[in-house]
């Protein structure tokens, strides 16, 4: 019946690239009602495909209505950073949009200027995070062996809007949050809806 169609249909897809653990704090609960594809190159997450976040090439084109990546792009090279985003936005089909979450360079370099590099700027579940710590990765993570928690790149607003915009993403919308992240909805196509943007980023909690 056409019914059933609709509401098969009606359950929205979303890629969580960089997923991490099962049940990740960072995780939205506006996705919670859609199917989750995750993904980490770490098997020891147990995600649906085992591959860096730059190599979506399992996904097919325009299957899904949203990517969501918390922390994740940093811990790419530079150079890996354009096909990443560009992955992103193949996936996604027109009407969706990409929700990403990076350290904020621009603010953690005030700790640094201030010669408080090693100074704890909030605790986490797995300890203290420094300065250092949200600019080169979480050093205990590393120390231990998961040298896949150091970040290779890093950014400031300006770039990070010019790569989305560059990868095909029709409008970028960009906030911070808590002075130390930076926050992106990245739209594949300008949406002619008033407020629609910030009602998306309200729905994600931000």
């Amino acid at each position: 019946m056409p019914g059933k169609r609709l509401a098969r249909r009606a359950r929205r897809a979303f890629v969580n690239a960089g997923c991490g653990p099962t049940g990740n704090a960072r995780l939205p609960a506006f996705f919670r009602t859609w199917r989750q594809i995750r993904v980490d190159i770490d098997p020891k997450m147990k995600p649906d495909l085992v591959t860096s976040i730059a190599d979506l090439s399992a996904i097919p084109s325009g299957t899904v209505d949203a990517v969501w990546s918390a922390h994740s792009l940093e811990h790419l090279y530079a150079h890996e950073v354009p096909v990443t985003l560009s992955e992103f936005r193949r996936v996604l089909r027109s009407t969706g949009f990409a929700c990403i979450v990076i350290p904020d360079l621009q603010a953690i370099a005030g700790w640094i200027a201030s010669d408080r590099l090693l100074e704890t700027i909030y605790e986490s579940a797995a300890g203290p995070v420094t300065a250092h710590d949200m600019i080169w990765g979480f050093g205990r993570a590393i120390a231990a062996g998961n040298t896949a928690m150091a970040h290779r790149c890093g950014f400031t607003p300006t770039p990070f809007i010019q790569r989305l915009t560059e990868a095909g993403f029709g409008e970028v919308q960009l906030r911070r949050k808590n002075s130390l992240e930076l926050v992106a909805l990245a739209l594949c196509k300008r949406s002619k809806r008033e407020g629609y943007r910030d009602a998306i980023l309200a729905k994600l909690g931000f």
